[in-house]
């Protein structure tokens, strides 16, 4: 079943967020410190996954052309929007969190990273779900952390998880036949990279230092796959 990995990873958000909201009590001293731990740790965490590049024009051109798309189509207002909807239908955390804001960043945390992309691959081509197995243990920990200061909103964010790396992982069922793994491999490099540059926006978002809006970052991540499949094949061609 190469939906299996997909499904372990959305449960175990939920149940992480579930046993964070009987965390609530925290004094909101500790959750403030608590949340630049957090924070600074998903800087460290984007820092290292940016230095795997191997070429790292095609992350600043990917950035860049991605920032352009996100900004015009504005992503990070849809993705409130969404969020703002959840909040209208299911009403405010009872906790004093937003659920608009504890969707949006722990869904952009867990979907933004190699090991969605490579676990739902791994899932859809091998039928292997350890990559996943261990992404759905630590994001599970995340959502019950994340759960504590940001509120019952983190749980809603393991349906969009489910969703895209469910996508992912169908498409990789029939990959293999028609993306060489060399291409394959480059592009997972060099979006290992990019999305380690938002993972890093993500984590100075968290300790407050900016706000930067990562959303619209996110179309970079199809910009790195067009422009290594164009290195690709200009390098074949030479």
């Amino acid at each position: 079943m190469f939906l299996l990995g997909t499904l372990v990873n959305g449960l175990l958000i939920i149940i992480g967020s579930l046993l964070g909201k009987l965390l609530h009590r925290i004094p909101e001293r500790i959750k403030a410190t608590v949340m630049h731990g957090i924070g600074l740790a998903v800087i460290v965490l984007g820092l290292q996954m940016g230095f795997k590049s191997a070429n790292f024009l095609v992350v600043i051109l990917s950035l860049v052309l991605g920032a352009v798309i996100g900004e015009l189509i504005d992503l990070e207002a849809k993705l409130n929007s969404l969020g703002g909807w959840l909040e209208k239908k299911v009403g405010s955390d009872a906790n004093g969190g937003s659920i608009s804001q504890g969707f949006v960043t722990a869904t952009l945390i867990f979907v933004i990273g190699a090991m969605a992309i490579i676990g739902a691959l791994d899932s859809g081509i091998r039928g292997d779900h350890d990559v996943l197995y261990t992404k759905s243990i630590i994001d599970g920990f995340t959502a019950l952390i994340l759960t504590t200061t940001l509120g019952m909103g983190v749980l809603f964010s393991a349906f969009p998880v489910m969703i895209y790396e469910g996508m992912i992982a169908l498409f990789a069922t029939q990959i293999n036949r028609f993306v060489p793994e060399a291409l394959m491999d480059s592009f997972i490099l060099e979006m290992t990279a990019t999305g380690g540059i938002m993972i890093f926006a993500i984590g100075l978002n968290l300790t407050g230092i900016t706000k930067i809006r990562v959303a619209n970052l996110l179309p970079g991540i199809l910009i790195t796959g067009i422009l290594v499949t164009i290195l690709y094949g200009y390098e074949r061609f030479l």
